[in-house]
């Protein structure tokens, strides 16, 4: 996808930090922006300011872990602009600690909002994309946490790792179609994301302020400094929109993280080998050389 003047873009937790440079970014390439987000007085504001810069923007209130509240958020979009051709899927959430002390609700919670949030967004839109047969392109927006595991992130890397895995799916299932994939797998970004927690809904627990997060102080220190040094979210943009002209699968925004990703890989390929190594009998087939007959 290349053109972008008059069609529309409809990105999930937009009010801010990614989400909202995306629609920045969009709108300044002449599109309407839907910014759906869950934090009411912050979507009015940022309607206000795109508005302001000449952007034509809505700002529908979204739950994207209400499969209801994001179906009538789309039904808003498809009245005032018509078609929908950039799905961002970009809203997301994390509850930091070990495994086990994760509560049931915060699962429940990022799991409703990164993962379930996502599919909604799929089967709530791409329906429409393939009917008005135009191109368009679908972001998933996962994390560095979406392709390589950190220690207190379980219930963040299990649904980015999802996410990964679902646009993976998704590419393939669109191959040759005129909808393109991508999924944005940034590191540390100037964003709101340590505090979260503001956010969460009454069904999961109702809001938690980051100074009562006392379990994680450390970890929360850690990742506040990081964010506060991070990426500028415009950059992100740029690189998401560089990304959908491409038609670019995979879009990272840190290059000195692709160390992480060789570790990881790299420990793959020494459980192969040494698979090859104790069951060598298994090799033809653990290498996909056929035998000989």
């Amino acid at each position: 996808m290349d053109q972008f003047k008059g069609k529309t873009a409809f990105v999930t937790g937009g009010a801010s930090g990614i989400g909202l440079a995306l629609c920045r970014a969009f709108g300044r390439r002449g599109m309407n922006v839907v910014i759906a987000d869950v934090e009411t007085a912050a979507c009015a504001e940022a309607v206000e300011t795109l508005r302001g810069e000449g952007i034509r923007a809505i700002g529908p209130e979204c739950d994207v872990s209400d499969r209801d509240s994001l179906v009538q958020a789309a039904a808003r979009a498809f009245s005032e602009f018509g078609q929908v051709h950039i799905l961002c899927n970009n809203a997301g959430v994390s509850r930091a600690g070990p495994l086990e002390q994760v509560a049931p609700s915060d699962w429940d919670w990022v799991i409703g909002v990164n993962l379930k949030g996502l599919i909604h967004g799929l089967q709530v839109f791409l329906p429409h994309m393939k009917a008005h047969g135009e191109d368009g392109h679908i972001v998933n927006t996962a994390s560095m946490n979406g392709v390589a595991g950190a220690a207190l992130a379980g219930p963040y890397c299990a649904t980015k790792f999802a996410t990964v895995g679902i646009s993976e799916v998704l590419a393939a299932e669109l191959a040759g179609s005129p909808i393109g994939v991508s999924v944005l797998c940034p590191s540390w970004v100037k964003t709101r994301m340590l505090d979260n927690g503001r956010n969460r809904p009454a069904q999961f627990g109702g809001p938690i302020a980051l100074s009562l997060d006392g379990g994680n102080a450390e970890r929360n220190r850690r990742y506040a400094q990081a964010l506060a040094s991070g990426l500028d979210p415009a950059v992100v943009a740029q690189l998401v929109l560089d990304g959908i002209e491409a038609r670019r699968l995979y879009i990272f925004t840190h290059a000195d993280r692709r160390n992480d990703i060789e570790r990881r890989f790299d420990a793959m390929m020494h459980g192969f080998d040494a698979m090859i190594e104790k069951a060598p009998e298994l090799t033809p087939l653990a290498t996909g050389r056929p035998e000989r007959g």
